[in-house]
């Protein structure tokens, strides 16, 4: 699970493994938990896929100072604030919101995969591949800084400067 920033230049900015058995949802609170006070401030929307419509998890984004927008189910006897979090995703704004996860998130983990050769994942092992993920993440977080602060602003160069 990855979170990252939208715009010309996507990172990750938190990162955790699991094991397939353990859902996307439930790790929504210790992921956004780790994100520093200081990116938690500037983040107005948070988007996800289906996985994460939950009741809980709409309440700890706004409690966290922000909007989770994710595709939500409208049930024949939908409650009023859940209807609200629907016209919101409907929305045009909301339609926007929800469509950058295609240019930012789902693109970024490719790439990853790809620079540093992770699908498939080259060991067994839970430990093995937690550490492959999540430092394979850490290393594509430094090369991107260093592209920032070299004046490069391209972050396909990462995998120029892998020798990929």
């Amino acid at each position: 699970m990855i979170s990252s920033t939208i715009g010309s230049i996507v990172v990750p900015l938190a990162a955790d493994f699991t094991t397939a058995k353990i859902p996307d949802n439930q790790m929504y609170s210790i992921l956004t938990a780790s994100l520093p006070f200081t990116i938690i401030r500037r983040i107005s929307y948070m988007s996800a896929d289906p996985g994460y419509d939950d009741h809980e998890l709409y309440d700890l984004s706004t409690d966290m100072g922000f909007q989770l927008v994710c595709p939500i189910q409208r049930y024949k006897n939908t409650p009023e604030e859940r209807i609200k979090l629907i016209e919101f995703y409907e929305s045009n704004i909301g339609q926007v919101i929800y469509s950058l996860r295609g240019i930012s998130i789902e693109p970024l983990i490719g790439h990853i995969k790809n620079a540093f050769r992770i699908d498939p994942l080259p060991v067994r092992g839970y430990s093995k591949s937690y550490a492959t993920v999540l430092l394979s993440v850490l290393l594509y977080q430094i090369l991107v800084y260093y592209n920032c602060k070299t004046y490069r602003d391209n972050p396909m160069a990462i995998k120029y400067m892998l020798g990929t």
